[in-house]
């Protein structure tokens, strides 16, 4: 079953290896706190392995995408509204995020969508930015990942 992967950049730009900074760009994570929402397919996941010391990633459930897009989707440089989401086709933010978590549709369904979500340091901090994610901040979370995206939003 395909699933919806949240990625999050956690640790910054100093000292990366060029190819993980390419790969890193290609997914879109260009600075800290940036997040994407990928699917789960093998070439994807392997390009998220290939940087897992500097990023954070799980599976993200349907309120959370709904609470992104709300508070931290853009439409060039300003927030979408639900009038924005009805010219779509979409009734409402959570509407489109079930849709979107239940691959009925992509971001691209919203015209014009940044793919990035330009998200907060998290409320209470990271733990450790260098350490795997159950002592520390990077690595895969699974579930675990809304709880940290709550947080950021």
């Amino acid at each position: 079953m395909k699933r919806r992967i949240a990625v999050i950049r956690v640790r910054g730009r100093v000292g990366v290896r060029e190819k993980v900074e390419d790969t890193l760009e290609k997914l879109g994570l260009t600075r800290v706190n940036h997040c994407v929402v990928i699917d789960d397919s093998p070439q994807k996941m392997g390009m998220v392995e290939k940087c897992s010391s500097y990023v954070t990633w799980g599976e993200v459930d349907a309120p959370t995408v709904a609470l992104m897009v709300k508070k931290r989707g853009r439409i060039g440089g300003r927030r979408i509204g639900g009038e924005e989401l009805k010219k779509y086709g979409f009734e409402s933010f959570e509407n489109f995020a079930e849709k979107f978590c239940n691959f009925e549709c992509e971001l691209d369904a919203i015209e014009g969508i940044k793919k990035v979500f330009r998200l907060h340091p998290p409320r209470g901090g990271h733990r450790h930015t260098k350490k795997p994610y159950p002592e520390g901040a990077l690595g895969y979370r699974g579930e675990r990942i809304n709880e940290l995206l709550r947080r950021m939003v």
